[in-house]
């Protein structure tokens, strides 16, 4: 999951519901993630010092809590996106695409 969020984040920051929307359109809308898995894990990757979150306003002008990538965060997402990768190539290997 944190791979799914942290990566949107890799453009800039934005608040819950536009990772939301990231991850849909990312994904041809062949993922949806759904609010009551995203806040919690936004929350516990605040806590783990992933993300930074503080409140501002939304592209819709309303009040919303804006997350932002970490350094720590980036190093993360980059050894997700590597673990992913070598996961991919294997099942690839496996099914022999």
């Amino acid at each position: 999951m944190n791979l799914l969020i942290l990566r949107p984040l890799d453009g800039g920051p934005t608040h819950g519901l536009g990772i939301k929307d990231a991850i849909a359109d990312l994904t041809g809308g062949a993922i949806q993630v759904e609010v009551g898995a995203l806040y919690p894990a936004l929350h516990r990757m605040h806590r783990d010092a992933l993300v930074d979150a503080e409140w501002g306003q939304s592209d819709k002008g309303r009040r919303a809590k804006i997350y932002t990538l970490t350094e720590k965060g980036r190093v993360n997402l980059e050894a997700e996106m590597r673990a992913w990768r070598r996961h991919v190539e294997a099942v690839s290997a496996v099914v022999g695409n």
